[in-house]
């Protein structure tokens, strides 16, 4: 892949965790308890982490 393929999907990871992190923290569900958005926010990051393995994995 060449660096502005590898930028974009960069950006794009990072926007959908910020866009998750928004999400979260909008209110959505005021019924949610702080260990139920923790235990999500920790499945969006290791989410995340999975996507930069594949496009890692991906441009070798």
């Amino acid at each position: 892949m060449n660096k502005a393929a590898t930028t974009a999907m960069t950006g794009v990871a990072v926007a959908m965790a910020a866009g998750t992190a928004a999400y979260m923290l909008s209110g959505h569900g005021k019924n949610s308890t702080s260990k139920k958005l923790k235990r999500n926010a920790t499945k969006a990051v290791k989410t995340l982490g999975n996507v930069l393995d594949s496009v890692e994995y991906l441009m070798h």
